[in-house]
Parts: C-alpha cells; sequence; structure tokens
C-alpha cells in the first residue's frame, strides 16, 4: 500500500498551531516565537513533510535560490557564516547556491545579477566591482564581512575595534614592542584593521615602526613570510598581532620550526576565531567574530528585502569579542635578535 504523503495540516496538528502559523514558520522563521519554530520544525521532521515549493515559487515568480559568492571556500572562515545563512534560508525554502569568485573572473558578477539565477545575492567579497551592481535586472544585495562604500546594506564586525582590543590586551600583558601582519592590499578589511592597530598605537604611545608592519594576504603562507621577515630582524617586535587566524597559524608554525618558542619568545594574536585555532600548541588568543550570527542576520535581511521587493535596507555592525588563550604571555626579553 502506498504511503501517505504528509500535509501541512499534518504538521499543524502535530504541532499544535494553525496551518497559517505553519507556513509563516516555513517561509519566515524569523517572524515566530522560538519555541513555535521549533515545534513546527520537529513536526516537519516526524512527519516527512515536504513543501511544495516549485509551486510556491511559480506564484511568487521566485527561483526559490539565493546565490553566496565566496571569496575562497578553501579558506575556514566562511563554513560557520554559510552554515548560519542556511539555518534561516533552508527552513524558508530557499536552496543556498555558492561560487567561488577566485576561480569565477570578477567580471561574470553582472551575469550572476542579470541571469535570473537567484532571488538574492550575499557578497563576501568587497573587491568585486561596483559598476556591476548597476544593473537594474538585480536582485537585493547584500554584503557580509566586507562592504563596498555605505550604499549597499551590509553586515560585518567593528575591525578596527576589534584590533584596538587587541593591541590593547598585549599592552596589558606588558608589551611595548608590537608588530602586525596586514592583510592584502587595497581590501577593507586590511586597512580597518590597520586602523585600529595604529590608533591605539598612538592611544597608547607606543612606536609606530614601518619595519615591525609585515605585509599577507590573509592565507598561512603569507603568515609564513612574515614570520621569515621577523626571525631576520635584528630589533624585533616581542608580540605580533595578525589580520587572520589562518596568518597567525602560517607565522607560529614558521616560528616553531625555527625553534623560537611562542609565547615565551614572542606573544601573537590573531583574528577571528576560526575552530582549529583552540587546538594548536599554544592555543591561539584571537578576536572573535560572531560568524553564525553573521549569516544569521544576512539571511534574515536579505529575505526582508526580498519580500518588499527593495533594493536597499539596514546594515548591521556587530560586536566583537577577545578570546584569551595561551599564545600571550608577558614580554620576557628585549625582542632583539642573538
Amino acid at each position: 500500500m502506498p504511503q501517505k504523503v504528509a500535509t501541512i495540516q499534518d504538521v499543524a496538528r502535530l504541532s499544535g498551531v494553525s496551518t497559517a502559523t505553519v507556513s509563516r514558520t516555513l517561509s519566515h522563521p524569523e517572524r515566530v516565537a522560538e519555541t513555535t519554530r521549533e515545534a513546527v520544525l520537529r513536526a516537519v521532521r516526524d512527519t516527512g513533510y515536504v513543501a511544495n515549493s516549485m509551486a510556491r515559487n511559480l506564484r511568487r515568480r521566485r527561483t526559490g535560490s539565493i546565490l553566496a559568492l565566496v571569496p575562497n571556500l578553501a579558506n575556514p572562515f566562511f563554513s560557520e557564516i554559510l552554515s548560519g545563512l542556511a539555518s534561516v534560508l533552508t527552513p524558508a525554502g530557499y536552496g543556498l547556491l555558492i561560487a567561488d569568485t577566485h576561480t569565477d573572473p570578477a567580471g561574470r558578477l553582472a551575469h550572476y545579477l542579470e541571469s535570473g539565477l537567484a532571488d538574492g545575492v550575499v557578497i563576501f567579497d568587497g573587491s568585486l566591482p561596483l559598476e556591476a551592481l548597476a544593473t537594474r535586472r538585480r536582485p537585493p544585495v547584500i554584503l557580509a564581512c566586507e562592504w563596498m562604500g555605505e550604499a549597499l546594506p551590509s553586515v560585518r564586525v567593528d575591525n578596527a575595534a576589534g584590533a584596538e582590543i587587541a593591541i590593547r590586551h598585549l599592552h596589558e600583558m606588558g608589551h611595548r614592542r608590537i608588530g602586525h601582519v596586514m592583510g592584502p592590499a587595497g581590501n577593507v578589511l586590511t586597512e580597518s584593521r590597520l586602523e585600529g592597530v595604529r590608533r591605539a598605537r598612538g592611544d597608547l604611545g607606543l612606536p609606530l615602526r614601518d619595519d615591525w608592519i609585515f605585509r599577507g594576504d590573509f592565507g598561512l603562507a603569507s603568515g609564513s613570510a612574515a614570520a621569515m621577515t621577523w626571525l631576520g630582524l635584528k630589533d624585533r617586535p616581542t608580540a605580533v598581532f595578525c589580520a587572520s587566524d589562518e596568518m597567525a597559524c602560517g607565522f607560529m608554525g614558521a616560528l616553531q620550526h625555527a625553534g623560537i618558542a611562542v609565547p615565551a619568545d614572542v606573544s601573537v594574536v590573531g583574528f577571528d576565531d576560526i575552530e582549529v585555532v583552540a587546538h594548536l600548541t599554544p592555543a591561539l588568543t584571537t578576536i572573535r567574530q560572531p560568524r553564525r550570527l553573521i549569516g544569521r542576520r544576512a539571511a534574515e535581511l536579505l529575505s526582508a528585502m526580498i519580500d518588499t521587493r527593495t533594493l536597499t535596507g539596514p546594515s548591521e555592525l556587530l560586536p566583537v569579542e577577545l578570546i584569551r588563550r595561551q599564545s600571550v604571555a608577558p614580554p620576557c626579553g628585549t625582542g632583539a635578535s642573538p
């Protein structure tokens, strides 16, 4: 005998709410109470109910998809943000499409926006050309983590404040000779975090030395290269703030291979709080971005723009948090090379 197909009425009956509430929960989960949302989603799982999203999208003239443009899918930083996006979009009936802007030329942005491929776009790459967004046929767009001026809505953290927190923490631990490994040139995150470094150094009366500013690109290899430059200095900083955790990992690894102990010989602070850094030896002190929250809020704001058929919306600036671990200790020497 064929198994009965679950209906929205079955979900409503099992969860103890109306069919309208079930529909609202699946379409706009952010608009219902958490207890109601959990009850409905549990009933959906228990009944095996599958919404007829294709028919609903045809009625609404929508694709039922959201496109995320990510600058480097190999970067573990994005995994938690994408998970946050999916936690809102999936219950609302959207599929999440992901494209890597490092493998797809930036010139394809206009194609993505005009193709009708998605109902909305989340951009993680602030280096994409703004002129592509001028097309009248584009869907709503929101930026996550990076930004392109103030014209487009975005969800991001206070990067300058995070860098200041890192420098002030090192200062409180007794460090006065503090270096910085930057991100890629021209990147808004690089500039914002460097601004925070300079502001904190100025406020604390710390030396502003160009030879203690190391070039990087947010990747492991550039952190390792910065460590080689640090090793070559006759007058070394006793602490280094890296503008990403990946660079901090590369920096620490290269120094440890060279026989330099962290934090006994040099303290290191990162930025992001990706999963792996809590498991390093020593575990990395870092500035935590609320990555899952960034994804959730970006999805919620974009959904609201789609519903109201507008290309504009509010931006959100989220706070960061210092996560103290074992990669920072008071300086034990002068920082001069042996």
